[in-house]
């Protein structure tokens, strides 16, 4: 294959992949790219067509491409979500101190889409005392045991999804997995992983204004409307976010880090044949 048609096919797979992701709700890369590349390389014919996995972009590549097409159809909106959403992330930390939280994925990056949720990993030997610390915080949760490929092994950890003003993700992790940090599937470097502390000086620095207000009365302007432009039709449930509208609104000026997505090992697509020397 060419080097100019294959710069095409990538350029056009990464964007077909990141509109999958940002449009259809597509949670992996991996998945999307497949996707994508099934789809265009059906339309240009022939299931003979030839390419190496290393034709097909990265998923630095469309998260590239997925964070232009959310700031081309969102713009202003997107970082005033962003504010709002490390708020609500902290209060989170916050509240689940005794569990050496950490922010991570898309709100610690700034790399915020469409959809984008919050992922804090907390750590304990208890699963059982974390879980009574959130009944006793008074949070809408549901519990979700997933089994991951990591360290070489099938390994099994716990999520909780907690039901608020922005969806939230809790992975629980043994304490001693604090000392290790995974690398990001997008871009291979470790994964960023945020304290509270951090977090606070992180919302002073790129919105004073915001925070400031925030500090005074605990408000977020603007809170109301940016979850209608979610599309959000439905009045949240109660919860630990309540009170964080602002009566007065002021004018608020993002792995996508992954949000630690395992990179599938490569698979060709289905009817095509996948490149060999």
């Amino acid at each position: 294959m060419s080097s100019e048609r294959t710069g095409g096919l990538r350029a056009r797979v990464a964007v077909e992949a990141a509109r999958l992701m940002y449009e259809e709700g597509v949670k992996q890369y991996f998945t999307a790219k497949r996707m994508a590349a099934r789809r265009l390389l059906g339309r240009a014919g022939g299931k003979n067509l030839r390419y190496r996995p290393q034709d097909l972009p990265s998923n630095g590549e469309i998260r590239d491409a997925l964070l232009a097409m959310a700031e081309l159809a969102e713009g202003e909106r997107r970082t005033r979500r962003l504010f709002a959403m490390r708020v609500v992330a902290l209060r989170v930390m916050r509240a689940l101190g005794p569990f050496e939280p950490r922010l991570i994925g898309s709100v610690s990056t700034g790399h915020i889409r469409r959809g984008s949720d919050i992922d804090v990993q907390v750590f304990t030997d208890d699963e059982d005392a974390f879980e009574r610390h959130l009944v006793g915080l008074g949070w809408t949760f549901e519990r979700e045991r997933v089994s991951i490929f990591k360290f070489g092994q099938i390994r099994e950890y716990v999520h909780y999804h907690v039901v608020d003003l922005f969806p939230v993700e809790l992975t629980v992790y043994e304490r001693r997995e604090l000392r290790f940090r995974p690398r990001s599937s997008t871009d291979g470097q470790p994964i960023q992983r945020v304290k509270a502390t951090a977090l606070e000086a992180l919302l002073a620095a790129t919105r004073p204004e915001a925070w400031a207000q925030y500090e005074a009365d605990g408000s977020v302007a603007d809170l109301d409307d940016i979850l209608a432009e979610e599309g959000d039709e439905e009045t949240p449930l109660p919860g630990p976010y309540d009170g964080l509208l602002a009566e007065d609104p002021v004018e608020e000026a993002c792995p996508h880090e992954g949000e630690d997505e395992p990179d599938e090992a490569y698979d060709p697509l289905p009817g095509f044949e996948a490149y060999s020397d």
